[in-house]
C-alpha cells in the first residue's frame, strides 16, 4: 500500500481503516483530504474488502474540521475540490462504511462522519457545523443533513453553529449507537466483525438498492429494487447459497468472502 503522511491506512481480514493522524484535533488540510481520497480509491477497487472504518487518532477529536486558512479566497477553490472529491467517492463506495467517533466531530469532521453509512460514537463525542461562526458555508452538510435529520434540525445546526452531544445526535438520527468510553473500542470491533460474516457480493447490492430509491416515489423505487434483485442479486452464487443454507439449517459458505 502507498505511504501516507497525514493518515494511517490499514487492511485486516476484509476490513479497511482510515485513521486521520494529525493530533490533537486531526484537522483536515488539502494534503490530508487528497490522501483520504487516494485511500478511498484503494478501498473501492479492493474486492476483498467488505467494510471501511474512518476514525481519528487519539481521544480528543475525530476531526475538528478543515483548516481555517484553507477557506481564504486564494485557497478555497482548491480546498473545495479536494474536500468534495472525498465525498463523491465515499458516498458511492460499494463497501459498508462506518465512522467511529471519539471527541470532536466539527465542521468537515462532522460532514465526513455523516457521509458514512453508520456512525458509532463514544458518549464523550460532540457533533457540530460551526462554519457560520467564521463566515463560511458547510457545503456537504447543507446537502446531507436535511436528508438525515430533517430540514428544520439541519437549518438549526448550520445557521446557529451549535454543537450537540452524542446522545442528542443519536436522538435526531445522525448517530446510530452511543457507547460508554470504556466500551467503545470493543463495541466498534464487534460491529466490524459482524460485517466480516456477510457476503461481499450481497452487501454492495443492498447499498445500491437503498441509494437508488432515495429520491423516487414508492412505486418507482420499488421497481428499481426489484430490477436489482432479479438481474443482479439472484444471479450470484452467494444469494442462492444463503437461501439454501437457511433451508438446510446451516451457516452459509460464501463464495465471495
Amino acid at each position: 500500500m502507498a505511504k501516507y503522511k497525514n493518515i494511517v491506512f490499514t487492511k485486516d481480514n476484509g476490513a479497511a481503516t482510515i485513521t486521520i493522524n494529525r493530533p490533537p484535533l486531526n484537522v483536515l488540510n488539502v494534503e490530508t483530504l487528497q490522501e483520504i481520497s487516494k485511500a478511498l480509491d484503494d478501498v473501492q477497487k479492493d474486492e476483498a474488502l467488505k467494510v471501511l472504518v474512518i476514525t481519528g487518532t487519539g481521544e480528543k477529536a475525530f476531526s475538528a474540521g478543515v483548516e481555517i486558512e484553507d477557506h481564504l479566497p486564494d485557497k478555497i477553490e482548491k480546498t473545495l475540490e479536494a474536500f468534495h472529491n472525498v465525498f463523491y467517492t465515499l458516498i458511492s463506495i460499494k463497501k459498508a462504511t462506518i465512522a467511529a467517533v471519539r471527541g470532536f466531530a466539527y465542521g468537515g469532521g462532522c460532514e465526513l462522519a455523516a457521509a458514512c453509512d453508520i456512525i458509532v460514537a463514544s458518549e464523550d463525542a460532540q457533533f457540530g457545523q460551526q462554519e457560520v461562526k467564521v463566515g463560511a458555508i458547510p457545503t456537504v452538510a447543507t446537502v446531507l443533513l436535511p436528508r438525515l435529520v430533517g430540514r428544520k434540525k439541519a437549518l438549526e445546526m448550520v445557521l446557529l453553529g451549535n454543537t450537540i452531544p452524542a446522545t442528542e445526535a443519536k436522538e435526531i438520527g445522525l448517530v446510530n449507537n452511543v457507547y460508554k468510553v470504556e466500551e467503545f473500542e470493543a463495541a466498534t470491533s464487534k460491529l466490524i466483525d459482524r460485517f466480516r460474516t456477510k457476503s461481499s457480493a450481497v452487501l454492495p447490492l443492498i447499498k445500491e438498492a437503498v441509494h437508488q430509491g432515495l429520491h423516487k416515489d414508492f412505486k418507482e423505487a420499488l421497481e428499481g429494487v426489484t430490477e436489482i434483485y432479479l438481474n443482479k442479486l439472484i444471479t450470484t452464487e452467494d444469494a442462492v447459497e444463503g437461501l439454501k443454507a437457511f433451508l438446510e439449517k446451516r451457516k452459509p459458505v460464501w463464495k465471495e468472502k
